[in-house]
């Protein structure tokens, strides 16, 4: 029996050539497409997949949200995170919702194929590179709710007194904030700070 794929792409373009990569191996076949986090719920449970291609941005949502809603019925999914982005905290993020892969669109198709296979057989496909960022976020002590905010508000540029201003706290409040986050990035400045967190993937600009 073939291995059944499920793409979950919002971009035509890259679901078309996913399709192409695909087909051309005889053990391989498309069971069906989607381009959103509900799509990848629905269509998991009527199609039932041997594995599915999740992209990381969705227009509802994350691939990662629909990890976690697939496994919360499913726990034997077996989902491979294909996406441009790679930062620790995405790599983290997917494997901790039970991804068993994550991949960059900038993989080779060679590198696809033999990832879905080992996927499809229960495995895990993690390159060396995605491996190293899930093991470094592992060591650092997670931001909290409050946390996050502040560093949102660090990469828009806000000082301490705009940051209590825009949450409702304290102008000394914001600065201790401040401190902590500084502390948990390892930076020595805001700025600094700033860039990690976009580098990390722990901020994404525009979102």
């Amino acid at each position: 029996m073939p291995i059944r794929i499920l793409i979950i792409d919002d971009h035509f373009v890259q679901r078309l050539g996913l399709t192409v990569a695909i087909n051309n191996e005889k053990d391989l076949r498309i069971a069906g497409q989607g381009g959103s986090v509900a799509e990848a719920v629905a269509l998991y449970e009527k199609l039932k997949p041997d594995v599915t291609l999740m992209d990381f941005s969705l227009p509802d949502g994350t691939g990662v949200e629909a990890v976690k809603r697939i496994r919360e019925k499913h726990d034997d999914a077996q989902i491979l995170m294909l996406t441009v982005l790679d930062g620790e905290e995405d790599v983290f993020r997917a494997s901790d919702a039970g991804a068993a892969g994550y991949l960059t669109k900038s993989a080779d198709a060679k590198t696809l194929i033999a990832a879905i296979r080992e996927v499809a057989d229960g495995g895990t496909f993690f390159p060396e590179s995605a491996r190293a960022k899930i093991a470094a976020r592992m060591k650092r002590e997670p931001l909290t709710p409050r946390e996050l905010e502040i560093v949102h508000l660090m990469v828009e540029g806000l000082s301490n007194k705009e940051m209590g201003t825009r949450l409702g706290i304290a102008d000394g409040t914001a600065k201790l904030h401040v401190a902590k986050v500084l502390a948990k990035l390892g930076a020595l400045d805001r700025t600094r700070a700033a860039i990690l967190a976009v580098e990390r993937g722990i901020v994404r600009l525009g979102k």
